[in-house]
């Protein structure tokens, strides 16, 4: 407790205290911290309203009061006797605030265990960049586990629509590739954003291929934080927007099982089961999901168009040496993860699309996606006073085979689908259909795997120091990762012709349309303070990427070798008005590096990214207002297939010059507590986005092609609204939800879109009902798009795709 003590002692006022940099965020009455040691960032502190939490010895409450409940950290002991019995008491702790910051920070280490409350008690939340959620220099938002579960979706883009600045381009309906995007920047595959997994960026190969053929289930999260702003620079290499971090959960601090069984709609189905346990020394967890369905596609002449996913999951923490001065932890997760989805990147033409937006050609009767995943993650946590250093290594392994339609022997597949009426469109629409035969060499359908096999591994160590000099608190962070990724690329065809309906494969030989390597050494270094001065903060930090590439093409033999060294500067400031409201600025350096094998003339995407804002926040409430501005020097685009590419164009960047995106961003949240145990939640989030291209170019990307000045870009959309309430108390609640999204443009252009170059604006309502019948037990009903709307989400790459149709879901829950 000593050095607890001497850290309060040295507290400034209610200012103070938002500088403890994740070690120890400010305690008040009824309020605990959470650190999580493995994952390498903390966990979310706060559960749903309902006794089924899954977090083990939570209470009940809503995630927006201001003592959120949550489970023992799993990876920090029990705590003292003393200090249990003070924050029981809800004793306040002298010269902090009485707003509780709220975890935004990856890889940060356990807290120190006089810290820590008994199960069932509630916890303190973390920081990021130095500062609480509250007072932080840059746009932070973090779901926490009530949010997540009062929809309880399945679809990642949707849960993460619901923040501010975050837009998706739809594809499949359920989300088993996202294609996120931040701040206006390309959303395909989400490549433009760093995507983490408690603190460990879990692309597939996020520096030779950032693009994310894999995303974890967001059903299994405890919580997501989204950071964008000046702390963009601490996590990389993609800062040209900001990061998504998913957050698994803890292992509990007694034993503890529960679980989740659901069904509905499409065959929809979910089993979803955790059990988990702590001795005063070790802890683990074993977490498993499937997810399944039949799909809402109906293949001409039948035939599934659903998938099934499988995630498991293994945490195990130990503590080397549980008390002293010096403490010390090791943490290992294991994790496995399948999918079998028959998936396709064919669409419809309009007319088909207006007459039935489900019905899928039979052309693309035989595309199916099959991958598994394999990942370890071993974690040393070592704690001496206020010095903390997390200490990860950590390997994926992704192998990928998609077999779908490539192409048309004699055409391209998305103009056919543009104009099908047309005299030559017309046989190749026939032939797509299945309503002709093929008659010749220019009808045969080219059918193959792209077959892909990833790695990503690495060493990272983040160490965090909080002193003082002078009248300046200081919290100082510095980190280290050497990471290494590649992606190995077969790709085939074979010939087929359509014969009476159905898919007839040929006698010629199986072509070759790529081989190649492309891998990437790299190393990133970071250094952030966060220097508080009375109400003043200053938030200074750079990030250092050191990358190091090559491509080997074994077709041509082509043998290419890159090299770039950039530097990151970033400054971010806050300065507190009044305990509740405060203003908050900040600039740095937004990079993207190029993708192996780019020839000298290309370069990495580069630019200066501003922000400004205003923060009010109370117990119960925050209201939010952020307008930003990114000035590109460089903007660059990759192509991929997703975006309609060709092989001979496959993944090749274009660099498409200065460019100015701009924005306004709005949240705003509040509870109202009319008494008797019942709490109405309300959110909403509005996000406004500009875009503007200001030089000409040309790519062979079919979503740029020929590009003027004064083009915007394509799939961002202007307006996007998200807006929920609910009702919840002791016997469960109601919530709806909704969200609309304008109208994007599908190509680079400027002045009124032609028709068959817009999406839809979709306005879609979620209903979430849950009874808890008992202590341990919970039926809950979930409508997705309970008005089935339906609208054309995207043509990419090849045709117009639809979003989910309505999907009703019944499920229960039992823990214990």
């Amino acid at each position: 407790m000593a050095w607890l003590k001497d850290r309060l002692r040295r507290a400034r006022g209610w200012a103070a205290p938002v500088l403890l940099v994740g070690i120890v965020a400010a305690p008040t009455a009824g309020r605990a911290q959470q650190e999580a040691g493995l994952q390498g960032a903390p966990a979310p502190t706060d559960t749903p309203t309902s006794p089924m939490a899954p977090e083990a010895g939570a209470t009940q409450g809503s995630e927006h009061e201001s003592a959120p409940a949550t489970s023992v950290d799993s990876a920090t002991p029990p705590q003292s006797s003393d200090a249990a019995a003070g924050q029981a008491a809800g004793e306040p702790v002298p010269g902090l605030p009485g707003d509780a910051p709220t975890q935004a920070s990856s890889e940060v280490p356990p807290a120190s265990p006089d810290l820590t409350p008994e199960p069932g008690q509630r916890k303190f939340e973390s920081v990021v960049v130095g500062t609480s959620e509250t007072r932080t220099s840059g746009s932070v938002h973090v779901l926490k586990p009530s949010q997540l579960e009062r929809f309880k979706r399945d679809d990642p883009s949707m849960v993460l629509m619901t923040v501010p600045g975050v837009y998706a381009r739809g594809e499949d309906g359920y989300g088993l590739r996202p294609n996120v995007g931040l701040r206006g920047v390309n959303p395909d595959r989400s490549k433009k954003v760093t995507l983490l997994e408690d603190g460990v960026l879990f692309g597939p190969a996020p520096y030779s291929a950032p693009a994310a053929y894999f995303f974890p289930l967001v059903t299994r999260m405890q919580s997501v934080r989204v950071l964008k702003g000046p702390s963009a620079i601490q996590q990389g290499p993609q800062t040209v927007a900001g990061s998504v971090e998913f957050i698994t959960r803890d292992i509990p601090a007694s034993e503890s099982a529960w679980l989740d069984i659901a069904g509905g709609g499409y065959l929809y189905g979910k089993a979803h089961g955790v059990f988990g346990a702590s001795t005063e020394r070790a802890g683990f967890l074993l977490e498993g999901l499937h997810l399944r369905s039949n799909g809402f596609k109906e293949l001409d002449g039948g035939g599934t168009t659903g998938f099934r996913r499988n995630e498991w999951m293994a945490k195990g923490r130990y503590w080397l040496v549980p008390d002293g001065e010096v403490r010390q932890s090791l943490n290992i997760k294991l994790g496995y993860s399948d999918e079998v989805s028959n998936e396709t990147y064919l669409g419809l033409s309009d007319e088909d699309f207006r007459a039935n937006p489900l019905r899928r050609y039979a052309s693309s009767a035989l595309d199916r996606m099959e991958w598994h995943r394999t990942q370890v993650a071993v974690s040393h946590v070592l704690e001496a006073g206020s010095l903390a250093i997390t200490t990860t290594a950590y390997r994926h392994d992704l192998s990928r085979a998609w077999r779908k339609i490539n192409r048309l022997g004699g055409a391209s597949i998305a103009t056919v689908l543009a104009d099908p009426t047309s005299a030559r469109n017309s046989i190749y629409y026939g032939v797509l259909t299945g309503q002709l035969d093929s008659s010749s060499s220019q009808e045969l359908l080219f059918i193959g795997p792209n077959d892909r096999t990833f790695v990503s591994q690495g060493v990272q160590s983040v160490a965090r120091w909080t002193t003082t000099t002078g009248p300046l608190s200081h919290n100082l962070e510095i980190g280290a990762r050497f990471h290494f990724d590649s992606i190995d690329r077969l790709h085939t065809e074979d010939a087929f012709r359509m014969a009476g309906g159905e898919l007839v494969a040929t006698n010629t030989a199986t072509s070759t349309t790529a081989n190649n390597k492309d891998a990437t050494h790299a190393l990133a270094l970071h250094v952030t303070d966060a220097i508080a001065w009375g109400p003043l903060v200053l938030t200074p930090g750079v990030r250092l990427e050191v990358i190091r590439s090559r491509s080997y093409d074994r077709i041509s033999g082509e043998d290419t070798n890159g090299a770039l060294e950039v530097l990151m500067p970033g400054m971010g400031a806050f300065g507190a008005l009044t305990p509740n409201l405060g203003l908050f600025a900040g600039a740095y350096r937004g990079f993207s590096p190029p993708a192996p094998g780019q020839p000298d003339s290309v370069g990495a995407e580069r630019s200066i990214n501003y922000e400004t804002g205003a923060r009010w926040t109370r117990r119960g409430e925050r209201f939010e207002v952020v307008g930003f501005f990114n000035d590109y020097s460089n903007l660059t685009a990759i192509c991929t297939f997703s975006s309609g590419c060709v092989d001979q164009d496959l993944d090749r960047q274009t660099d498409a010059g200065r460019a100015h995106i701009y924005g306004l961003e709005v949240f705003a949240e509040k509870v109202f507590r009319p008494g008797g145990g019942l709490t109405f939640p309300l959110t909403a989030s509005y996000t406004f986005t500009r875009t503007e291209l200001l030089e000409d170019f040309q790519s062979a990307d079919p979503q740029f092609g020929n590009v003027k000045a004064g083009d915007e870009l394509p799939y961002v959309p202007r307006h996007q609204l998200s807006a929920s309430v609910g009702v919840e108390g002791r016997l469960g609640g109601v919530a709806v939800s909704a969200l609309y999204i304008d109208t994007m443009r599908e190509k680079a252009g400027q002045g009124e879109a032609p028709a068959g170059e817009l999406t839809g604006s979709l306005l879609t309502f979620d209903v979430n009902a849950n009874w808890n019948f008992s202590r341990w037990g919970q039926l809950y009903l979930s409508a997705r798009n309970i008005l089935d709307t339906v609208e054309i989400a995207s043509r990419r790459p090849y045709g117009a795709r639809p979003n989910a149709p309505r999907t009703v879901i019944l499920g229960f829950k039992l823990s214990h």
